[in-house]
């Protein structure tokens, strides 16, 4: 057992969040899952876990995290979603991790999976995220989605062997629902920040996403689905500054 608090949040993840779980067992005793609302099961399926479920309103991303980080038993927290979950290497690594510098953050590599299939190129093939982290001295931005750490200018980056387990898109179904709410929440964000939807973002922009990623970086080496998934974020690119473009217009009237 190691002194590290791991915050999940979710809603109506009843589908994904046994396994994380699972994967997580005997790093620590104090796993806390922060509930928005779930109606298909989930909070019944992580009583079964004996962890501590808390509930809250849905506030977006970043106030979500935060919220859920006052729960932590202990300073130094480990921040997932429930659909991913952690292999082996990494689960040692944890284990392992040195907790003396609060200066430090940890950032954690990605395996990202559409459906059981691992997309190794294009847009998911080098993802990763600084996941572990002192909460005392560090907070999420209250962005509603895409959040990120607000990290200090003197913070040190290290990375942890292994891979989180990102199982983000059961199918192409849900793939296509989520890059549509990811798009409209962005365009609303945008927005609120005063970003304009020209020209060349609303025509150009697309056909660019997909160029980086299919071309670029390789998507064309997964097969159908790298082609799929450079597309979905061609299509969810669109979908943003179409939404954009369709807020400031209505501002204007």
């Amino acid at each position: 057992m190691t002194k590290i608090s791991i915050v999940l949040i979710c809603k109506n993840e009843v589908d994904v969040i046994g396994r994380t779980l699972k994967s997580l067992e005997g790093i620590t005793d104090d796993i806390i899952v922060y509930d928005s609302g779930s109606t298909d099961g989930t909070q019944e399926l992580v009583k079964q876990f004996g962890v501590n479920l808390q509930e809250g309103i849905w506030e977006g991303f970043g106030k979500a995290k935060n919220k859920a980080n006052q729960f932590a038993k202990y300073d130094w927290v480990l921040n997932l979603d429930a659909d991913e979950a952690i292999d082996e290497d990494l689960r040692q690594s944890i284990l392992e991790c040195d907790l003396t510098n609060d200066e430090v953050v940890y950032d954690l590599w990605y395996k990202n999976f559409l459906g059981e299939k691992h997309l190794k190129f294009g847009e998911w093939g080098t993802d990763h995220h600084i996941r572990l982290f002192n909460h005392k001295a560090i907070q999420w931005q209250d962005e509603p989605v895409h959040e990120k750490l607000k990290l200090p200018a003197d913070v040190i980056v290290k990375e942890l062997k292994g891979y989180v387990l990102h199982y983000t898109m059961k199918d192409i179904d849900d793939y296509s629902r989520k890059m549509r709410d990811y798009a409209m929440l962005n365009a609303e964000k945008y927005f609120r920040q005063g970003r304009k939807a020209t020209w060349i973002k609303l025509r150009c922009s697309p056909a660019f996403t997909f160029f980086n990623y299919y071309i670029l970086k390789r998507g064309f080496l997964d097969g159908n689905l790298g082609y799929v998934s450079a597309k979905m974020t061609a299509y969810y690119t669109f979908l943003k500054y179409a939404r954009l473009k369709e807020l400031c217009n209505q501002k204007q009237q």
